[in-house]
């Protein structure tokens, strides 16, 4: 067995038939002149991953499959292996063509269709059972597809059954903390069951709040990694396989710390540069979410298309507004000052008679995050850019936030990243600069949304140390409070801390999408009633 085998991970955009068209055949040229047998693309490559209700579309369909025909067309000796929507009379399959000399040679239909966590192919598409395995330079190579991978005696086992010596898997696999060596241990483990080399494709970029993060992987007969594509970059990996060894390049995975961050910074570029935005504008409060959020804008879309917009208030520490400057500074960013004490007012005279005798709640403290709020979406609407919203997935657990306030834009940049974990991201983001790019005041101060005289965020909620690993446990885990408790959480914490997420599922319904960066975010990964009487 000598075969030369490109991986050729590229960014497909949903529902961009011909610009996905042009990305394939440009794949194709680039693996043509390093002389490769075969060119893997990922799964669902000619539509892009998820195309969710398009797939409902007969015409949508339709044009993808006439999308695969030119793409067929344009194929020469070097095979190359598609993912696109196949319809065969009243079934929709998510399918993979072989394409050569000009044509469609044979196509496999997925098996094993994902209906968990941010997945649910079966919705749409048909399974099928049959194996394919195709012939290429000599090497008999099996084809499947993503999920078809993640099981043992399952259709990789199957095509090595029917005669494959190496095997092709195109997958859009969503990335969260840590999936790349959860991938890895997978496929080590099949190539190992199976005995033959396996070549896994990914798919890189940005869609909705799903980032795809490349890292494409070529492993060995034995299950060692011979190959590994760039994290979250465009990459053609190219593969020599023959009876005894791999050769390719290995990209250095990237720490854990920075490997979330290129995440958010990945999924902010492309939903802003797919939804074709001018730029991004953000709330700086002096606080460290919104410095985390301007830091990834500028990474994501250079500083020239991101604009920060201070709104002092009345109860804004003089502290909280020169940190803001330096940061803005630090950035490279432009900035407004739009005070807000004449709005404040204004609805205090206009609320005096209704409000009069009822004590002073979270309604006043709220009504200046309504004002901002109002303030950042007309000067977004007036300069065609995009509001990005700065809470954390702590307050959005718990509900600290303020609905038509700081919660109103387009993209919640951090939205899946828990308050502990923004420290985090913060300090790399500096040591990685190797200067203080996010002012060292701002990290260090405690937490406050400063809405009223003296407030921490600890006024209303356990200490972070205390908060997110319940979090993490109630939400990621599924984790019952009996559960939480017996793991050493105090119990009345934990039901309060329950409580707080239950009770604000309707805000969560009406917060923006963001980047999914943990194993489980809200939106698609949990879907829980607004309406929900059960606790425990």
């Amino acid at each position: 067995m000598a075969i030369r085998i490109a991986a050729a991970q590229i960014k497909c955009i949903v529902g961009d038939l011909d610009g996905n068209v042009e990305r394939v055949l440009a794949a194709c040229a680039a693996a043509d002149q390093f002389e490769c047998d075969l060119v893997v693309f990922p799964e669902l490559a000619i539509t892009g991953y998820p195309p969710e209700d398009l797939l409902l579309r007969t015409a949508f369909v339709a044009a993808a499959e006439n999308a695969l025909s030119r793409v067929a067309a344009a194929t020469k000796s070097c095979r190359a292996v598609v993912g696109f929507p196949q319809r065969d009379g009243d079934n929709l399959y998510n399918a993979a063509a072989v394409c050569g000399d000009g044509a469609v040679i044979a196509v496999y239909r997925k098996q094993l269709l994902p209906n968990y966590a941010v997945f649910d192919e079966e919705r749409y598409f048909d399974s099928s059972s049959e194996p394919l395995v195709v012939e290429v330079g000599g090497t008999r190579v099996g084809v499947t597809i993503c999920e078809d991978a993640w099981h043992s005696s399952g259709p990789v086992a199957k095509a090595v059954a029917t005669g494959a010596e190496l095997i092709v898997n195109l997958n859009a696999s969503p990335y969260y903390e840590g999936r790349l060596s959860e991938r890895e241990a997978m496929l080590e483990q099949r190539a190992i069951e199976v005995g033959v080399p396996i070549i896994y494709c990914n798919l890189v970029g940005g869609q909705d709040e799903l980032v795809f993060d490349g890292a494409s992987l070529a492993v060995n007969a034995l299950g060692a990694v011979c190959g590994r594509a760039k994290q979250f970059e465009e990459d053609l990996l190219v593969i020599d396989v023959d009876t005894h060894s791999m050769l390719s390049s290995v990209a250095i995975p990237l720490q854990l710390s920075h490997e979330v961050y290129e995440a958010l910074v990945c999924g902010t570029r492309d939903y802003v540069l797919n939804n074709h935005f001018t730029g991004v504008l953000i709330g700086l409060s002096g606080g460290i979410d919104s410095a985390l959020v301007a830091a990834i804008a500028v990474d994501a879309l250079g500083e020239e298309h991101v604009r920060g917009v201070l709104m002092p208030s009345r109860f804004s520490s003089p502290g909280s507004v020169t940190d803001a400057q330096q940061l803005a500074t630090n950035l490279g960013i432009e900035t407004f000052t739009v005070p807000i004490e004449l709005a404040h007012v204004a609805f205090e005279t206009m609320l005096a008679d209704v409000f009069a005798g009822a004590e002073a709640n979270v309604a006043e403290e709220n009504v200046q995050s309504r004002i901002r709020g109002n303030v950042m979406m007309t000067i977004a609407n007036k300069f065609n850019m995009m509001v990005l919203t700065t809470g954390n997935k702590s307050e959005m657990a718990t509900g600290y936030a303020t609905l038509y306030g700081d919660m109103a834009g387009g993209f919640a940049v951090i939205k899946d990243v828990p308050k502990l974990l923004v420290w985090e991201l913060c300090r790399d983001r500096n040591a990685r600069a190797g200067r203080e790019l996010i002012p060292t005041a701002i990290i260090d101060k405690p937490p406050s949304a400063e809405l009223k005289a003296d407030q921490l965020d600890s006024d209303s909620l356990p200490d972070y140390t205390v908060l997110d690993p319940i979090i993490e446990g109630y939400v990621e885990g599924d984790l019952s409070i009996a559960e939480l408790v017996a793991k050493g959480h105090d119990e009345a914490t934990v039901v309060r801390v329950a409580r707080m997420i239950d009770r604000n599922e309707y805000k969560r319904r009406q917060s923006p999408p963001g980047v999914r960066v943990t194993p489980k975010a809200f939106g698609k990964d949990r879907r829980l009633p607004i309406t929900n009487l059960w606790s425990g």
